[in-house]
């Protein structure tokens, strides 16, 4: 460790400590290929990383990163990284002495759509960037969960719609970048979302496309039939637990390493990324630090949100209503072990399809040792934020299935009933937390009452679409467990489930 905190800079990367890694190429040479929108952690651990990994092996310098902020909350992320030129630590935090902690340098600059639209719409125009990345998060494609449609009448779409040369959405730039790619005779970027949810390239295409139409002639006659023909949607599997950066992280870096870093990324060791095969204009070798690239990504798609989501939203509820606010913190509990290898075994299992090249076993007590890592001190909140948009995705579809099928619904039942109680704001103790979802307010004023509970919660299509609430058998299953929360709580209502 130095004895003198260590800043972040192309001058300082060489005074870095022999344990932390650090670029092995020349980033102040590196020309952009990817605008990525949404810098966040998880992108900073997994694609950035891929990336900054390829480039160690004197491959790819032309595929550096741009990011693209679009909310105003992004401004602290980019004023700290831009104190330190974009430099970044990635630390990772594992249960086994063979962790890395290394400084990322694939990201080289970042730009806020709040400081005018014209220059993000410039970067995204260059000839050079030929991928545009995503992580907007599962509700950022304004996709109807209920209904498959365009949600056209959200208020920023409408002002997009508006003013198609002063756009403040994901779609908006798009097209407006586009259509100048287009006018100039520049082959079009791949859209390549990395979100966490099923068929995201399909998902990408569709909004896009929605909105193309919608907006008809304002950025330009036929762009939605030249985007439909001529741009690339690949689908990707993407999965690593990357928690908050808390001010402990950083000060464990500091202490650690001699690193200060406005903001790190803590990440887990594990690290996957399954990607279709499908760009429009060339793409780095990332098959050569990892990337499994394949013809069809649904398989590993479904095996990841049905078990690895899935049950991830199966914990948290219960998890945070325990009293619990750390994800390792319910793997210490044999009662939440136990439920959650039964959801994945006798509920989840059987609705999977082979995966080629992967154990389910395997890759299930995997999942096991990922959740039980101490070291990475995952926030309960973490996984428990966006809910509403999270459930469409990771649960609903295992619940349908396990209706049609004739299966137990008691244990997928239980995950609702907790995220009702867990509405209410209030844990087992007493004591009371925020709930971190853009519809809590909705949300909450479904589950005030007691009387008539399940009818209005169930009965939100958007949610949980039209099978659940017309299941006898699951609003029966659902009411059993809500009882069996209130009564006995949470202790009782996995007593009641599970055999140790």
């Amino acid at each position: 460790m130095t004895t003198t905190p260590l800043l972040l800079s192309l001058e300082t990367l060489d005074d870095l400590p022999d344990a932390v890694k650090r670029p092995s190429y020349r980033p102040e040479l590196l020309v952009q290929g990817i605008v990525h929108i949404g810098v966040g952690g998880f992108h900073r651990a997994h694609q950035a990383f891929y990336t900054d990994a390829l480039m160690n092996q004197g491959k790819a310098l032309d595929w550096a990163i741009c990011g693209a902020g679009l909310r105003s909350e992004d401004r602290k992320a980019r004023d700290d990284l831009a104190e330190q030129e974009f430099f970044f630590t990635l630390f990772e935090l594992g249960d086994t002495p063979d962790t890395q902690v290394r400084v990322i340098g694939s990201l080289r600059d970042m730009l806020l759509a709040e400081d005018g639209p014209e220059a993000l719409i410039a970067r995204l125009s260059e000839p050079n960037i030929r991928i545009v990345s995503l992580t907007i998060t599962e509700g950022g494609y304004c996709i109807d969960d209920s209904n498959g449609q365009f949600m056209a009448h959200l208020p920023l779409v409408q002002h997009d719609l508006a003013n198609p040369r002063e756009p403040r959405t994901v779609f908006g730039f798009l097209c407006a970048a586009l259509q100048r790619r287009r006018e100039a005779g520049i082959r079009p970027f791949t859209v390549m979302s990395c979100d966490n949810l099923p068929h995201n390239g399909q998902v990408a295409r569709k909004a896009l496309l929605a909105f193309a139409n919608l907006a008809g002639d304002a950025y330009g006659a036929g762009l939605a039939q030249w985007i439909d023909q001529q741009v690339s949607f690949p689908n990707a599997m993407v999965d690593r637990i990357t928690p908050m950066t808390s001010a402990a992280h950083r000060e464990q870096l500091l202490h650690r390493h001699g690193i200060d870093d406005a903001w790190p990324v803590v990440c887990e060791p594990f690290v996957q990324w399954v990607l279709e095969d499908n760009f429009c204009d060339g793409r780095p070798a990332w098959e050569d630090v990892g990337v499994q690239f394949t013809q069809d990504v649904t398989p590993y798609e479904e095996m990841k949100i049905k078990l690895l989501n899935g049950s991830h939203l199966a914990l948290t509820y219960l998890g945070f209503l325990r009293g619990y606010r750390f994800v390792h913190e319910t793997m210490n509990d044999p009662l939440f072990v136990q439920y959650i290898r039964d959801y994945m075994n006798l509920d989840v299992t059987p609705q999977l399809a082979p995966v080629p090249g992967i154990d389910l076993s395997d890759y299930k007590d995997t999942l096991i040792e990922r959740f039980s890592n101490q070291a990475i001190a995952d926030q309960l909140e973490r996984v428990c934020s966006d809910g509403s948009s999270k459930f469409p995705k990771f649960t609903v579809p295992t619940i349908n299935e396990l209706i049609r099928s004739g299966g137990d619904l008691r244990r997928a039942a239980l995950v609702v009933a907790a995220w009702a109680l867990y509405l209410r704001g209030v844990d087992e103790a007493g004591t009371q937390y925020r709930i971190p979802d853009p519809r809590a307010e909705f949300c909450q004023a479904l589950v005030a009452e007691d009387q008539g509970l399940a009818q209005r919660l169930l009965g939100v299509e958007e949610i949980f679409g039209l099978q659940i609430p017309a299941s006898a058998a699951f609003v029966e299953a659902f009411e059993q467990q809500l009882q069996q929360l209130r009564t006995y709580g949470v202790e009782g209502a996995l007593r009641a489930l599970v055999t140790l």
